[in-house]
């Protein structure tokens, strides 16, 4: 059995303007650096990060002087042509609307199928949990759709990957028993 914790990284500017930031390696903004040095992260024994700077900066400040691990597969999807865009800058745009009426579940046009994601961030986190030694805690620091892609993957209660949401600067704690997660409350 092990601990895990998943938290979302702080908010970057793009966040704080609701835009869908996906590849863009954008640097944590100051209200979010302020938001995260307030908190105190889970003791681990072990940090994994999206190689994304966000990830790594947010980890920096919740578990300073702790080494982390990269996890490519970590990283948050590719959103195409709606990347940098809010709602709002979308909302004439047919692609946009033909997405938003298939749930989520349509391809981003020139991105990354939503389905194709989802598998890659739950193999990379099958993976990572086994050279994660039984009974140590691990903090995976990543983006909300990473989360949302592991936990509608593998936790017991198989909610819908919506469900998952969590906001920047976010955490959840959960355990890992026999190939599954079980949530058990948020960090804050």
């Amino acid at each position: 059995m092990n601990r895990v914790y998943f938290i979302r990284h702080g908010l970057t500017a793009g966040n704080e303007k609701k835009r869908y930031i996906g590849k863009t390696d954008e640097p944590l903004s100051e209200q979010g650096i302020a938001q995260l040095k307030g908190k105190t992260a889970p003791r681990v024994d072990v940090v994994a990060v999206s190689p994304m700077l966000r990830c790594m900066q947010t980890a920096q400040i919740l578990y300073s002087g702790q080494e982390y691990r990269i996890v490519e597969d970590f990283r948050e999807c590719d959103f195409g042509t709606f990347e940098g865009k809010n709602y709002l800058e979308l909302s004439d745009d047919p692609a946009y609307q033909a997405w938003i009426d298939s749930n989520g579940k349509n391809a981003f046009p020139q991105g990354e199928d939503p389905q194709k994601f989802k598998e890659r961030c739950a193999a990379a986190f099958a993976e990572f949990m086994q050279s994660v030694k039984d009974g140590s805690a691990a903090a995976l620091v990543v983006h909300g759709g990473t989360i949302m892609a592991i936990l509608s993957a593998f936790d017991r209660a198989k909610k819908d990957f919506y469900d998952y949401h969590l906001s920047n600067g976010q955490g959840i704690e959960t355990v890992w028993e026999n190939g599954s997660l079980t949530v058990e409350r948020f960090l804050w």
